[in-house]
C-alpha cells in the first residue's frame, strides 16, 4: 500500500496536500483506488462552494461501484482539476497526482488533526 509520508490522510480514504498558498489539495488515496477498481466517472464539486468538514464532495464511480468522496475539513472550493473527469483513469495510474480539487480551509489548523501515514496505515489495515 503507498502511503506518502508527506501527505494527511482521512478515515474515508481522503488524502491531503497542504500548499504554501495555504490551501489544501484533495484526492482519494491509492487504498481507495484500488478498493473500488477501474474508474470510469468522476464529479467534482463547484469552484466556490462552501463545504463543512466530512460533506460529500465529489464522486468517483468504478465498474464495482460509487464512492463519495468527503472533504476533510471545513472550506471553500478554489479550484478543481478538469483533466480528471475526462479521464478518470488517471486516479488509478497515479492517485497521488491526479488530485480531485483545491479548499480553502475555514481553519488550517484543522489539518492538523488528521491522519498521518502511521495512523492511516492502520486505519485502513482495520
Amino acid at each position: 500500500m503507498n502511503i506518502p509520508s508527506n501527505l494527511k490522510y482521512t478515515k474515508s480514504h481522503e488524502w491531503v496536500r497542504v500548499e504554501g498558498d495555504g490551501t489544501i489539495t484533495v484526492g482519494i488515496t491509492d487504498h481507495a483506488q484500488e478498493l473500488l477498481g477501474d474508474l470510469v466517472f468522476v464529479e467534482l464539486p463547484d469552484v466556490g462552494k462552501e463545504l463543512a468538514a466530512e460533506q460529500e464532495a465529489a464522486v468517483v464511480e468504478s465498474v464495482k461501484a460509487a464512492s463519495d468522496v468527503y472533504a476533510p475539513v471545513a472550506g471553500t472550493v478554489t479550484e478543481v482539476n478538469a483533466a480528471v473527469p475526462d479521464a478518470p483513469e488517471a486516479v488509478n495510474q497515479d492517485a497521488y497526482s491526479a488530485w480531485l480539487f483545491k479548499l480553502k480551509p475555514a481553519n488550517i489548523a484543522d489539518v492538523d488533526a488528521l491522519l498521518d501515514a502511521n495512523a492511516y496505515a492502520a486505519a485502513a489495515a482495520e
